[in-house]
């Protein structure tokens, strides 16, 4: 997805808060936050699927897109995601964790990326055990630049979660299915956290 923004400074020239776009952040105890940096109708499903894995325990920052059409514009690549109340949050987290889009509407599936791979390979081990199909991340998907937004926690290595288009609209549309897979991503962060 090209945007011509490169930082938000340039999107912020151009699209107008709360009616072009919308931050949304919840603030809870604790040192984890889950973002969708490109939420709403960007990203379609990924707010919802940041919501659900965030509530009740963890922070929550959703970018969410609001234009009727042309919400691709205000996709900026997750290495560049510089706007101030989201740098914020990742400063006071320990550990970052964004949940993407992939456009893939024939499979569902779910790509990891980021630097924290143990925290990848708990999530990947709790999701397959419930039947949930991995694939390789492709390239530029990977989240391994330092300057991605999910590596910007104090740790400085986060988790990035692709999850393609037919499985978001599968468990947006399926509350106790959504429920499932929030709280078995949480488990996850909760093993990685205690071991």
């Amino acid at each position: 997805m090209t945007s011509p923004y490169s930082s938000f400074n340039e999107l912020s020239k151009r699209e107008i808060e709360g009616r072009d776009y919308q931050i949304i952040i919840v603030t809870r105890p604790g040192n984890i936050l889950v973002m969708a940096p490109h939420g709403g109708k960007i990203e379609p499903g990924t707010s919802e699927l940041a919501e659900a894995i965030a509530s009740p325990d963890f922070s929550l920052y959703s970018f969410e897109g609001l234009k009727p059409k042309g919400n691709s514009l205000l996709h900026i690549g997750s290495h560049l995601f510089n706007e101030p109340r989201a740098i914020k949050a990742t400063k006071n987290a320990d550990i970052v964790i964004t949940i993407h889009g992939h456009s893939d509407n024939k499979s569902s599936f779910i790509m990891t990326g980021g630097l924290n791979s143990q925290l990848c390979n708990h999530i990947k081990k709790i999701l397959c055990g419930l039947g949930y199909l991995f694939r390789t991340s492709s390239k530029g998907l990977g989240a391994k630049d330092p300057n991605n937004i999910c590596n910007r926690g104090r740790q400085r290595c986060g988790v990035q979660l692709e999850i393609s288009k037919k499985l978001r609209d599968a468990l947006r549309n399926n509350k106790e299915y959504l429920n499932v897979f929030a709280a078995a991503i949480r488990r996850a962060i909760q093993i990685y956290l205690t071991n």
